[in-house]
């Protein structure tokens, strides 16, 4: 029994032959690189049928039970949907298995949970009544906070656990892939990770959904499997005939229903050339990152959580230039501590086999919900009225020096097991470096009066560059700290005093701004005058369309997304230093974004023959 209606595939008729409807397409969100061809597999889910209703306070304890039984269920569900993965690639088991990990660790003791056995004895609710609406109270307070993809992955995840919760206690039927015939493509409103975690990459050819984007694990885990998708295409389930013939195109983002010969001819090509380009960057792996006058480049891969480490495995970059630790500190209750954080930095380090981990300190801002801190005191439980503006960062660490401590510990620990950087965030001043550098040292004596062996010297100790303030004081900054790390997003936003986040002023967020350029250039001249490196971690470092004007500016180093390293570093391969050079004079003459995209544009295209 399950809630999937999927029409019979069938033979599409040709162009203007019969009643065959006419070509439709519509455009979503590209997700998953790759052009798949084929017919359509419609499956929805009925929604639970959950009737809000007051129960007697003599009930309290059924409910409660009820609560309890439901909680069992869906660990046993996850537990089984885990032991499934065996039939999936290993690289793919590699990204889903962590996910579900995390999802079964969210069903022990955790704040849905603890809210949604007060409500039902507070406010006299039933259990499913108790966990839908706790559910949606913290998704929404995550989603109100911030608009970045951490928060919105946690909104995720709450959301994820809530519905398996509300299913099993109104035994709704869940979600099923059993009758996607060979080849076919998935078209639904929606998809969770669980439900993504189910698709079998040799049957179904291609996704497509009316809900999602690109930052949520349903996304991340498409990506893993390697199947073409597009998500967030508005009106795609609207008059879907069953026998539908679709394309999806998950590098543009189009879905194309009922194709005319032309557009199928076209998919097929598209599809052939796909293939030949994926054959292609799938070399790259093996080349070294090069110009084609022999200036090497280092490429390396920012990790958010423990999920993309084979998606860098086989990106090809070497290292990881940017873990964002904030995923430790998430979903629970507690404050890591030092030993188990030790133990997730070595797993990584010892993961990346001898290639260099950068590891970020607790970035916490008023606009990420991190409840283990507010549990401890440590923040306040009300975020500030500008958090970008707050107490986040190194602020809140130099404020919390015994959280700080702990983590700098377990990295130094953890660094036993191969070479690891320190990364300081949101740092504006030299006084910061100065205060955090004692407390490394200090913390790094304690380890030793404790028998810890660490290696001398330490592990470099840098700091990230994102604000105008430390752009502008790069050369001071850069005699106190032993490498930079540019982040290009939050440099952007402070700079031109724009959040993207804002639909009315998000089209002056403009990382090709000449005063952005210049604050990189400064930036990267400071890191010279005291012959520190210097990398790029935001997202100027994943396209390729800038990495020229990058190369220009003086940077060697970048620090991507996995997906987006093969073709960096195609486009590394595929100039030279003198070019780029030339191309970024011209580039930071001009006073128009408009312009300096123009001439990035006529650089490619050239390039290109």
């Amino acid at each position: 029994m399950n809630g999937t209606d999927a029409g019979q595939p069938g033979r599409p008729l040709p162009p203007g032959c019969g009643d065959q409807p006419p070509e439709r397409r519509l455009f979503g969100i590209a997700a998953c690189a790759g052009v798949a061809i084929g017919p359509v597999f419609r499956t929805t889910e009925s929604p639970p049928q959950v009737t809000r209703h007051k129960i007697h306070a003599a009930d309290i304890q059924a409910e409660g039970a009820r609560l309890d039984a439901a909680v069992l269920q869906s660990r046993k569900q996850l537990m089984k949907l885990r032991g499934r993965l065996v039939v999936l690639p290993e690289e793919s088991q590699g990204e889903i298995a962590p996910l579900l990990d995390a999802y079964i660790q969210m069903l022990g003791p955790s704040r849905l949970l603890r809210g949604a056995r007060k409500r039902i004895e507070d406010r006299l609710v039933s259990a499913e009544t108790a966990v839908m609406e706790e559910a949606n109270a913290i998704s929404a307070t995550l989603t109100a906070a911030s608009d970045d993809g951490t928060a919105a992955r946690q909104a995720d995840e709450v959301r994820e656990i809530g519905r398996r919760l509300v299913r099993n206690l109104t035994r709704a039927p869940f979600r099923s892939f059993a009758g996607a015939v060979q080849g076919a493509v998935l078209i639904a409103e929606g998809l969770r990770p669980s439900d993504a975690a189910l698709i079998d990459p040799a049957r179904i050819a291609g996704v497509a959904t009316e809900e999602g984007g690109t930052d949520g694990h349903t996304a991340i885990l498409l990506r893993a499997l390697g199947i073409p998708a597009v998500l967030g295409v508005p009106g795609l389930l609207a008059d879907l005939r069953a026998g539908t013939t679709a394309v999806v195109d998950g590098v543009v983002g189009t879905v194309i229903l009922n194709p005319s010969g032309t557009s199928l001819s076209g998919a097929r090509r598209a599809v052939a050339s796909f293939a030949r380009d994926r054959q292609r960057l799938g070399r790259l792996r093996r080349l070294a990152c090069v110009t084609l006058d022999g200036e090497a480049v280092s490429l390396q891969a920012n990790l958010e959580l423990p999920v993309e480490l084979p998606m860098i495995a086989q990106s090809g970059a070497n290292g990881i230039g940017l873990l964002r630790s904030e995923f430790l500190f998430m979903n629970r209750d507690t404050v890591p501590t030092e030993d188990e954080q030790a133990r997730t930095y070595r797993n990584v380090i010892e993961t990346m086999a001898g290639d260099t981990v950068t590891i970020r300190v607790l970035d916490w801002g008023g606009e990420k919900e991190i409840e283990a801190l507010v549990n401890a005191g440590l923040v306040p439980e009300l975020v500030d009225s500008n958090p970008a503006l707050g107490l986040r960062g190194i602020r809140l660490l130099l404020r919390q020096p015994e959280l700080f401590e702990t983590q700098l510990a377990a990295i130094l620990r953890a660094g036993q097991a191969g070479p690891v950087r320190v990364l300081l965030p949101m740092v504006t001043n030299v006084a910061e470096v100065r205060t955090a550098k004692a407390i490394y040292h200090r913390v790094a004596d304690r380890l030793r009066e404790r028998g810890v062996t660490l290696p001398a010297p330490l592990p470099p100790l840098g700091i990230m560059v994102e604000t105008p303030g430390a752009a502008l004081c790069a050369d001071m900054l850069a005699a106190e700290a032993e490498f930079f790390a540019i982040g290009t997003n939050d440099l952007c936003m402070y700079a031109l005093a724009v959040d993207r986040g804002e639909m009315e002023v998000a089209e002056l967020y403009d990382s090709l701004h000449p005063g952005v350029l210049r604050l990189i250039q400064m930036t990267i001249s400071g890191a010279a005058s005291h012959r520190i490196p210097v990398s790029v971690c935001g997202e100027m470092a994943a396209n390729p369309d800038m990495t020229p004007l990058l190369l220009g500016l003086g940077l060697r180093s970048f620090s991507t997304n996995a997906s987006a390293v093969p073709r960096v570093k195609q486009a590394v391969r595929g100039t030279t230093i003198d070019d780029c050079q030339r191309l970024t004079a011209r580039i930071l003459k001009q006073s128009d974004a408009e312009q300096i995209r123009e001439s990035l544009a006529t650089f490619g295209h050239s390039s290109a023959h």
